[in-house]
C-alpha cells in the first residue's frame, strides 16, 4: 500500500509508490526505439473491448451498454497504480524523532477522455471537452464528500516528456488527505494580500493582466488567457475566470461552456503553433476547507514541456524561461485565428 514520508529538511511530502514499486535493477535505461516498440505491442487497457482491464468503474457517460461495456463517451476507474488507496488509514507514524510518516489514504482515478485512441485533447469538438468538464466537476463532487479528502488535483499529461505512460487520451484525478507544503505556500502568499488589501491576490493579478494586455492571448465574457508576467517555462499559459470563484466544480453551465470553447481553442492553438507539444495541464482549486474563503480563484495552467529542468532549477528553485511571455502572447494569439470552429 502507498505511504507518505515527510522530509525532515524541507517538511515536504513524498509518496513511497509500492505499487509501482520496480526493483532496483528495474531502472536500468531502456533504449528509446525498443521503449516505443514494448509500448505499441501493448494492449490498451482503455480501448472499448478492454473493460475488463480496468478496475471497475465510477461513473460513465454512455451511449449504450452496461456498467464495465463499451458504449461509453467518457469513462472514469480507479488507477490501476494509485499514488492513494482508499481502504488506507491517515494514521501518522513516527520513526525516531526526524522521521514522520502517513498512511497512503486517499483516491486515485483514471478519466478515460475518449473511446477513440487516437483522439489527442487538443483536436476534440467543445461538446467533447464540455463532456470531460462535467465529468471533472462530477468526480471533485463525489471525491470531496469524505471528510478526510483536504485536497483534490485534476490534471493531465500530454506525452512521454510530460509523464504519459499510456497514450491512449485520459486525465487524472486526486483526492489527497494532506495539503502539500508548496500547495500551502501558495496559499499563505494569497491569504497575506487579502489581510493587506481585502482582495483576492488572483483576481487582482487577472485584472492586472487585462490591463497590461501585452500578455493577453484570448478574453471573452468570462474568462481570460495569458502568459504569466513570470511564466516559469515557454507558452506557459493560463485561463483564469473573470467571475471570483474559488472552486472550479461550482462552475455555472454557461461557464463549462464558455470554459469549453476556450479551452479547446487555447490547446489547438498549442498544438498548431508548437507542433502538438507535450504539455501538463493542472486545475487549481482553494481546498476542500477553503471552498468558500475569498482568498483564492481556481485556474487552469497549461505548461508546454519544451525545456528540461537542469540543475541550476533544482539547485536553486529558481527557472530559467528562455522565451519572452511578451512575445510568445502574441504569437500564440495569431495562431489561434487559424484553429478551426468547434462542433
Amino acid at each position: 500500500m502507498p505511504e507518505l514520508r515527510q522530509d525532515p529538511t524541507t517538511k515536504e511530502w513524498v509518496v513511497i509508490a509500492v505499487e509501482r514499486a520496480k526493483r532496483p535493477d528495474q531502472f536500468r535505461q531502456q533504449p528509446q526505439d525498443e521503449a516505443v516498440s514494448t509500448q505499441k505491442e501493448r494492449l490498451c487497457p482503455f480501448c472499448p473491448g478492454n473493460e475488463l482491464l480496468t478496475p471497475e468503474e465510477v461513473f460513465a457517460l454512455r451511449d449504450s451498454g452496461g456498467k464495465d461495456q463499451p458504449g461509453w463517451r467518457v469513462r472514469v476507474v480507479p488507477n490501476k497504480f494509485a499514488a492513494f488507496a482508499p481502504e488506507e488509514s491517515t494514521q501518522r507514524h513516527d520513526y525516531g524523532r526526524f522521521f514522520h510518516s502517513l498512511d497512503g489514504f486517499g483516491f486515485h482515478e483514471v478519466i478515460i477522455e475518449s473511446p477513440d485512441h487516437e483522439l489527442s485533447l487538443p483536436l476534440m469538438s467543445d461538446q467533447q471537452i464540455l463532456e470531460l468538464l462535467h465529468t471533472y466537476c462530477h468526480r471533485y463532487d463525489a471525491l470531496r464528500k469524505n471528510s478526510r479528502v483536504k485536497l483534490i488535483l485534476l490534471f493531465r499529461n500530454h506525452g512521454a516528456r510530460a509523464g504519459t505512460s499510456l497514450a491512449h487520451p485520459h486525465s487524472q484525478v486526486v483526492a489527497a488527505p494532506i495539503i502539500p507544503f508548496h500547495i500551502r505556500q501558495k496559499y499563505d502568499v494569497a491569504i497575506r494580500h487579502y489581510d493587506d488589501t481585502g482582495h483576492c491576490l488572483y483576481c487582482d493579478v487577472v485584472e492586472a493582466e487585462k490591463t497590461a494586455a501585452r500578455r493577453v492571448v484570448l478574453d471573452t465574457e468570462r474568462l481570460l488567457v495569458f502568459h504569466p508576467f513570470a511564466s516559469q517555462v515557454p507558452f506557459e499559459t493560463w485561463i483564469a475566470p473573470k467571475r471570483h470563484n474559488p472552486c472550479f466544480a461550482r462552475l455555472s453551465f454557461e461557464e463549462k461552456l464558455e470554459l469549453a470553447m476556450v479551452l479547446r481553442k487555447i490547446l489547438r492553438g498549442l498544438y498548431e503553433a508548437l507542433s502538438n507539444p507535450d504539455f501538463n495541464l493542472i486545475i487549481h482549486t482553494a481546498p476542500v476547507e477553503d471552498e468558500e474563503k475569498p482568498y483564492f480563484l481556481w485556474h487552469i495552467e497549461i505548461r508546454p514541456r519544451l525545456t528540461t529542468a537542469a540543475g541550476f532549477e533544482l539547485g536553486t528553485g529558481i527557472y530559467i524561461n528562455t522565451a519572452i511571455p511578451e512575445e510568445t502572447a502574441p504569437f500564440l494569439k495569431s495562431a489561434l485565428a487559424q484553429v478551426p470552429t468547434g462542433v
